[in-house]
């Protein structure tokens, strides 16, 4: 197979993948409104559901992460597709609060397994030149399909069926994808004959390394705001603000449209002109914007508007953090073990705590004030962004220099 063919064929099939972890993580959120009164859900139910799936996700990418730089890739990216494709089918069989979080822990584990080893599989197959282009591809597909269609799709045919076979229809399309995976993706893996290695030993070299530590401190920033603006949003438009579900549903379409364009453009010219710069301006777009969004009222344009520019750049921020931030800081053969470490520490806290805080607050206080914390950490990232070291662009991965 010609090199350009592997890196095109590689690329389409993980970021499809990425897709349906998008959805399999997504689907929920627009949903939630209706499953909260069939199951008798509050804000601080909805926290706990967000932040379990977050944790789950970020335990599995921290662990998977390092084993696939010692298995291979390509059975663990097939295993998590099987596992994931089947868990969202069981969404729709939960009864209460207990059995939807069970179902949402193992599908966490499954899509933490997926992220990092995908991340480092895309990079892996691109030349130097293309790897902000390609990762930004294989990385917006989570936001097209999980935030930007799927609340499109929900809208229309929860009209027509119950929120419960809305799960089923994605298990075939994952399961088809998790045999082209195994049939085209190689496994890459440590040489039979290289040293053992441990995850300790693993994880502390990454952790060696400026920019890694940095990446995972902003990623929990990035998660903060993607969220928690996705799962309480939905809440926030049609508890606070009064929009109508059709209304919520194109609002919210928004955060997918937006993150699936910055995630394009972004990383693409980072290529061109840096990491650090394009970082640093995004996470002030995202900033004022999230400033704009909490002092907006009702109208389904203008806040179409902010929370599209909220998430064109932090979901740009994310797929520089998780991959070419860190990735091109550390050896090509701890790759993966570098990215799953930056998702886990984003996912455990920016992920998991963040949603429950946020949860408590909304029940407590009120959803109208679910935005202060992103806007508070965003300011943090902002400062954590100019601490950046910029890596040589075009440089060649540490096994390319070997």
């Amino acid at each position: 197979m010609r090199p350009q063919s592997a890196e095109v064929r590689t690329v389409v099939l993980l970021s499809l993948g990425f897709g349906l972890v998008g959805i399999d993580r997504f689907l929920i959120s627009t949903m939630y409104p209706v499953i909260a009164r069939d199951l008798h859900l509050n804000y601080s139910d909805i926290g706990l559901i967000t932040g379990a799936l977050a944790i789950a996700w970020g335990i599995s990418a921290l662990f998977m992460g390092n084993l696939s730089d010692r298995i291979g890739r390509r059975r663990v990216l097939t295993i998590s597709l099987i596992v994931f494709s089947l868990l969202i089918g069981a969404s729709g069989l939960a009864t209460g609060l207990l059995s939807l979080i069970a179902v949402r822990v193992v599908m966490g584990f499954a899509d933490g397994a997926y992220t990092p080893v995908s991340i480092a599989g895309t990079l892996a197959a691109s030349p130097a030149g293309r790897r902000g282009l390609n990762i930004g591809i294989q990385q917006m597909m989570l936001p097209l399909f999980g935030l930007g269609l799927a609340p499109l799709f929900v809208a229309g045919v929860l009209r027509f069926i119950e929120w419960r076979l809305v799960f089923l229809i994605f298990l075939i399309p994952g399961l088809l994808l998790a045999f082209w995976v195994w049939r085209t993706i190689p496994n890459v893996a440590t040489p039979s004959n290289s040293k053992p290695r441990q995850s300790w030993s693993d994880w502390k070299t990454v952790l060696s390394y400026s920019n890694v530590r940095v990446a995972a401190l902003l990623m929990l920033c990035w998660l903060t705001c993607l969220i928690t603006t996705s799962a309480f949003m939905p809440n926030y438009l049609v508890d606070h603000l009064r929009l109508a579900p059709g209304q919520m549903g194109i609002v919210m379409s928004a955060i997918g449209l937006g993150a699936s364009a910055g995630t394009l453009l972004l990383p693409w010219l980072s290529d061109k002109v840096g990491r650090k710069p394009v970082m640093a301006l995004s996470s002030i777009g995202v900033l004022v914007s999230l400033l704009l969004l909490a002092n907006t009222g009702d109208s389904v344009v203008i806040l179409f508007t902010f929370l599209f520019f909220v998430h064109f750049f932090n979901n740009a921020l994310i797929a520089l953090t998780v991959g070419p931030l860190c990735i091109e800081a550390v050896p090509a053969s701890l790759m993966a073990t570098a990215s799953g470490l930056v998702i886990a520490v984003g996912e455990l806290f920016g992920g998991g705590l963040a949603p429950v805080i946020v949860g408590r607050v909304a029940q407590r206080f009120g959803i109208e004030h679910v935005l202060w914390l992103p806007i508070v950490v965003m300011g943090a990232g902002f400062l954590l962004c100019l601490a950046i070291k910029n890596s040589q662009l075009g440089a060649p991965l540490a096994s390319e220099q070997a």
